[in-house]
């Protein structure tokens, strides 16, 4: 059985933006991060205001090798269970453990910012449903067996405000909502297995994306800047949590990553102290205790 120092961790939607931060960060740590995404190399076909986005597997491996970890890229489609399943035979055969799941992945619109309610854009952006949650919910499914066979393991599901507030669409507040609940739900099904789970609110991120976005729109984008988060800064809040003595008490929670930042000392670039936005855009919403079987 193979094995690394820092543990093995799997990125899902590792391309670019947000995956990609995530994974360099655990990368830094010492971690052997599997890179999972449709675009392995070249050009993906995601595009921003008709701009092309770049990004691709390959790359945010060379990034995470350069940071000081080792990194597999693995080209899988979320849509495609099959493709899933095969990703985690992979990492059994090469690795018979795992200790990390990020379920990042996910379908973002071209239309997402778009003004307009949501019968007014394209019915394609239900299928943030499909990749985003139901693709977290598979990916999770195959990782479990691997994640009991490691001293402990966490499924990090990345989620946001909107969860809890109007933000891009119903689409997008369910995608993410439905990440909080079946980190709720899970860590019910996991109890006393030493694997966690945990739904994290990230902040505005610095990314490619949001910065043709506030190209287009007219945003005061140094303004954003300022209150930004890097990806990468998330990523090392989800390596802390990994490894916190204490994570067992905290699975199931909905986290807000900039809290937890605070909690353990963690800084952005430059020492900045990135703010939670839990005073604008409100905070999560505690689950009911009941348990029906």
């Amino acid at each position: 059985m193979g094995s690394a120092e820092g543990g093995i961790a799997v990125v899902t939607g590792a391309s670019r933006g947000v995956g990609r931060g995530i994974a360099v960060a655990l990368g830094a740590a010492g971690m052997t991060v599997y890179l999972s995404g449709r675009t392995l190399g070249g050009l993906g076909q995601e595009k921003v205001n008709g701009q092309q986005l770049g990004g691709n597997l390959e790359e945010t491996a060379e990034q995470v090798r350069a940071a000081g970890g080792r990194a597999v890229a693995v080209s899988c489609d979320h849509a495609d269970d099959a493709q899933v399943s095969d990703l985690f035979e992979r990492i059994r055969a090469e690795q018979g453990r795992l200790d990390l799941l990020v379920n990042n992945a996910t379908f973002l619109h071209e239309s997402l910012v778009s003004p307009g309610p949501f019968w007014n854009k394209p019915l394609g952006m239900v299928d943030m449903l499909n990749v985003g949650l139901r693709s977290a919910y598979v990916a999770s499914y195959y990782a479990v067996p691997l994640l009991l066979q490691a001293p402990r393991g966490l499924i990090a599901f990345i989620s946001s405000y909107g969860a809890n507030c109007y933000m891009h669409g119903p689409a997008y507040g369910a995608q993410k909502a439905g990440c909080d609940k079946l980190a709720a739900d899970m860590a019910v099904d996991l109890e006393g297995t030493g694997v966690s789970t945990l739904s994290l609110w990230l902040g505005l991120q610095h990314t490619e994306r949001s910065a043709l976005v506030g190209a287009s729109s007219g945003v005061d984008y140094a303004a954003f800047i300022a209150q930004a988060e890097t990806p990468e800064f998330n990523g090392r809040v989800i390596h802390a949590l990994l490894n916190d003595p204490t994570l067992a008490q905290l699975s199931g929670q909905t986290l807000i990553s900039a809290e937890q930042a605070v909690r353990y000392g963690i800084a952005d670039t430059g020492g900045r102290q990135p703010a939670s936005l839990r005073n604008q855009l409100g905070g999560p919403v505690s689950v009911h205790p009941a348990r029906v079987g």
